[in-house]
């Protein structure tokens, strides 16, 4: 076998067009030596990321994990169809032994750039083709056997590598603005736990208090419905709206808190967040919202960062109460404890807090146009083919 066509169509294009089968090659090589510990598992994200798991892999099986090299891309087969891949770069890991693992082979080195592949893996199209593909299974799993069935346009190297070039400046600038994000929380981090050695702690409900303002008269409507994420972030809705009754509905103002006070099945996090807008939203009456009292002696930015350490996750996870639903009740959040410096302390400290949004929603819009851009980059490689061909 070889390419599946190379010629001119009806249209006087030439199209080079390859199944993926012939430019690939799996991998199934484990660490059945146990060389790899667990320090160098990686699972792989719906963003196209190696992360670390979330689950405890201390007990796991490591003779089954797979050896992932630099050059290898890596899906999840039962979730390929959210953006589960990812291409690796970072040197060598381990990953589940139900991951698929596969490398380009000489003849697909020859032909595709990684980047480009990568791009073309990561576009909304892609992900269509692998639903349609798995339709029907009640437990769908896109198997190497069905990757190798995909057709690719495969354009001239050359115009691989210039689209793929503009994926990839984009890519590591996102990556650095990233890595500027976990500088900034170190630096959270690290001023929190130093007040927490010099100064007493202080009993939060001495400067909090409920809102229980509600939007009766609905002067906010739907688009204004915002909910909490696990990133401590407010989002908007995921729930189905259709024929809710929005009067219930909490008014959250600028500087007020939202919280989520059932903590079961939230990966071990409080789902708390901030309206650090200057525009008025309304939240879930099943939520929890609440105000510093007097932002002069405590500030909301300053608060937050506080509840952006995992210490605090790990406070109110062990201090949720229930059986089927635990909850962290407003008066659970009344009894944590908190430094509370100066104010001119708290507002040098909230500084770092701004920061941390203004390099987070830049990172966040970033990553949203990278997105965008993959199906934009992979047309216009295969539009200069065209031209490149005529």
């Amino acid at each position: 076998m070889g390419v599946l066509l190379a010629r001119r169509n009806q249209h006087g294009e030439v199209r080079m067009i390859y199944r993926l089968g012939e430019l690939l090659r799996v991998s199934t090589v484990n660490n059945r030596n146990l060389k790899y510990s667990v320090d160098l598992i990686q699972g792989v994200g719906k963003d196209g990321n190696f992360i670390t798991p979330k689950r405890d892999t201390t007990e796991s099986n490591l003779k089954l994990y797979k050896i992932v090299n630099d050059g290898a891309f890596v899906y999840n087969p039962t979730a390929l169809d959210i953006g589960s891949i990812a291409y690796r770069t970072e040197g060598l890991c381990i990953v589940s032994h139900l991951y698929v693992v596969f490398y380009l082979n000489d003849k697909g080195k020859e032909l595709l750039d990684p980047y480009y592949l990568f791009m073309y893996f990561r576009r909304s199209e892609f992900y269509r083709q692998v639903a349609f593909r798995n339709f029907g299974s009640a437990r769908p799993e896109f198997s190497f056997r069905d990757m190798s069935e995909i057709i690719i346009d495969v354009p001239p190297i050359e115009i691989q590598r210039k689209y793929a070039g503009v994926y990839t400046a984009m890519t590591e600038h996102q990556r650095n603005l990233s890595r500027g994000l976990d500088d900034l929380r170190l630096v959270c981090d690290m001023y929190i736990e130093d007040l927490r050695r010099k100064i007493p702690c202080e009993r939060l409900g001495d400067y909090i208090e409920l809102s229980d303002e509600r939007n009766e008269s609905l002067c906010y409507g739907l688009d204004d419905v915002r909910g909490v994420s696990i990133a401590k972030t407010l989002i908007e809705t995921v729930a189905d709206m259709r024929d809710v009754n929005l009067k219930p509905y909490y008014i959250l103002r600028p500087n007020e808190f939202a919280y989520v006070p059932v903590t079961s099945r939230n990966g071990g996090k409080l789902s708390v967040a901030l309206n650090d807008t200057d525009k008025t939203y309304i939240c879930s009456q099943s939520y929890v919202v609440f105000r510093c009292r007097d932002e002069n002696e405590l500030l909301p930015e300053y608060l937050m960062i506080n509840f952006l350490r995992s210490e605090f996750d790990r406070y109110a996870r062990f201090n949720s109460w229930g059986s089927a639903r635990e909850n962290f009740s407003f008066s659970d959040m009344c009894d944590v404890r908190i430094p509370i410096p100066d104010i001119k302390i708290q507002r040098s400290i909230a500084n770092i807090y701004t920061a941390y949004q203004k390099r987070k929603s830049l990172s966040e819009r970033l990553k949203a146009l990278i997105k965008d851009a993959c199906p934009v980059l992979i047309k216009g490689a295969t539009d200069e083919a065209k031209q490149f061909a005529n």
